[in-house]
Formats: C-alpha cells, structure tokens, sequence
C-alpha cells in the first residue's frame, strides 16, 4: 500500500505527526547487536507502535515470554531471523515484514488458509487473444455484450487517459465485470482515481485513525475519507467486481470503497484484509521490519484488517472449473443481462 493519492497526504501528515511523539527507533532505546538486544528491539518496536493488539486480542507480553527464552548468545543470523519472524506471524497480519539481506518473512495464511476462487487459464480463456489493454488493465467485450476487465496489481498505473479509453469503448455494454482477484495491492492513488469513476458525488467511505501514544489502545480520534467524483468519463451502469481471498492491501481498500459506489455489487469471496497502513523501522544489526500502524476502518467505522464480505458470497463451482469456465463470470454476466 503507497502513500501517495491527494487524501493520503492529509493522512501521512497525519500518521508522521503521530510518530512524532512515538518513536520506533530502536536506537532510542540503545538495544546492543547481539540475539538479545536485536530480538528486544524488534518486540519493543511492535510493543509501542503496531496498530492491532486489542482488535485482534493479542497478548504480546505473552508472546514474549513464549520467544525470547529460544533466543541464545551465539544463535547465528539464519536462526535469529527464523525466529523472529514466527514471533511476528502471531500477529495475523501480511503487513509485517521482518526484512534482511539474506530473506524477507512474510506471513500469508490471510490467504492460503483458503479456497483461490480464482485461475488464470480459465481467464485467459475470456480473454483469449484478442483483448485490448489500457492502463495496465486488460479488457474485452464478450460475445453477450457485457465488458470484462481485469486488474491484477494496483501497482501498474492506472491513468486517466487509459480510464477514458475503457469507459468509452465499454459505454455500449450492458454491464461490466471488473475483476480484481489475486491483486495484491499497491497504490492508493489507483485505487481513488479508478473508484472516482463511479461515484457521482462526493462520498463519505471510511475513516483513519493514528497512534498518539506508546500503549496498545491509545489512538487519536477518527478522521474521514471521502471518495471524490470524477470530472471525467464516470460509468453508469451495472458493475460487478469480483474477489477472492487474494485481494489484499490496497485492493481490500478499493472493494471496501466501491461498497459505496451506486449500481455495484460485490460478487464472490472475502478479500484478504490488510488494513493498517504500513511504516518501516531499523533493527540494530540493519535489519528492517514493516509493521501496521493506522488502522482503517469503512464508513459504518467497522474494522476492515480482517477482509471485506462480498454482497453475493459464491465460490467456485468444480464443474464451472471442468468445463473450463468461472463461476464468478458467468453469475455476473447473468445479473448484468438480467437485469436489462
């Protein structure tokens, strides 16, 4: 997830101003470079900066004292890191990364734990040959005159020359499908200057809150987040976005988004989660760990860290897969021209 779209910038300000006060540095708390102090620092840091522990009943205490006996003097980098980053895995959370010259630790049960719900040759399939792209999207009309586009990275650009040239060609449609499964997010500038595009007045769709202290539950008050409506090409009619548990990050903020969008509907699996925008801060050794540190929540000020509902919950049916087609497709394109 970036920090660089309009409202962001608000918010970071925000979120520095808040770190201000709550320092992650580990050097401010002069941990030596040995197992030990890298291990203290690491816990310390996490202690007094990340975002979740009450909402998701951590005991981080707890988990310290399961972990730091494990730590021995002359442990080396291999063993120490491993460790680490199982300590960090109780944190459920795909934002925090402990991060070394040699490996990244990741935590990815938020989606492996669960069905795909998604595969690509099925999709290469409707796509075929022949489609078009445009701001790093790929899209097509498909032969029941419903539009189907797909976006696998929040990262890739989304521009609003590329937006305009989708919109337009896809203006005949009856529908159009926008599948984001498996986007494991990216930019937050994608996600506003794509959901602008369907919203035609400014839109309340979530607040943020920050740390202004070193204790687990203390945060500053909510602050909102509106959706702006494009001056451009905005879209009026029927669309279905489609998710799976791989929609994390900056995916999971843009179908919690479009929740408030007219004449959207949610079709699919939960989203994968991934709320809390993530910082960066530096172990004595060099290491670095990414942790979550503001929490964001939807416009009802509900937690969104754990993944959005889609409105039509489905999953893949094994003789759609059999047959080589997607079950998520092919529900929406039935609504779409139902609905006519």
């Amino acid at each position: 997830m970036k920090f660089n779209s309009g409202y962001l910038l608000v918010w970071l300000t925000i979120l520095l101003v808040g770190f201000a006060s709550t320092s992650c540095d580990s050097n401010e708390f002069n941990y030596e470079n040995n197992p030990h102090g890298n291990f203290d620092a690491l816990w310390t840091i996490l202690d007094k900066n990340y975002c979740f522990f009450e909402y998701k009943n951590i005991d981080w205490d707890s988990v310290r004292l399961s972990y730091r006996p494990r730590v021995t003097p002359n442990m080396n980098n291999d063993a120490l890191f491993k460790l680490m980053g199982e300590m960090l895995s109780e944190l459920r959370d795909g934002h925090v990364n402990l991060m070394a010259s040699h490996d990244v630790s990741r935590y990815w049960s938020w989606k492996e734990e669960y069905p795909s719900n998604f595969n690509i040759d099925i999709v290469d399939k409707y796509l075929s040959t022949d489609y078009s792209i445009a701001s790093s999207m790929k899209y097509k009309i498909l032969e029941d005159n419903v539009g189907y586009i797909y976006y696998g990275s929040f990262s890739n650009d989304a521009s609003n020359s590329g937006l305009n040239q989708i919109l337009n060609r896809l203006a005949i449609c009856n529908g159009i499908i926008l599948d984001v499964r498996n986007n494991g997010g990216g930019s937050l500038s994608n996600v506003d200057r794509i959901a602008s595009r369907f919203f035609n007045e400014r839109t309340l769709v979530g607040y943020i809150s920050h740390k202004i202290g070193t204790g687990h539950n203390d945060f500053s008050d909510l602050y909102t987040k509106y959706i702006e409506s494009s001056k451009q090409i905005r879209y009026q009619k029927p669309l279905y976005i489609i998710t799976n548990r791989g929609c994390y990050s900056a995916t999971n903020e843009f179908v919690s988004t479009m929740k408030y969008a007219p004449r959207v509907t949610v079709v699919g699996d939960k989203t994968g989660g991934g709320s809390g925008f993530p910082f960066s801060s530096e172990l004595p050794n060099g290491w670095s760990v990414r942790f979550s540190t503001s929490p964001t929540f939807n416009a009802e000020k509900q937690h969104i860290e754990f993944g959005v509902e889609p409105d039509v919950k489905l999953d893949m049916k094994y003789s759609d897969i059999n047959e080589m087609k997607d079950t998520y497709i092919e529900y929406a394109r039935r609504e779409i021209n139902q609905s006519r």
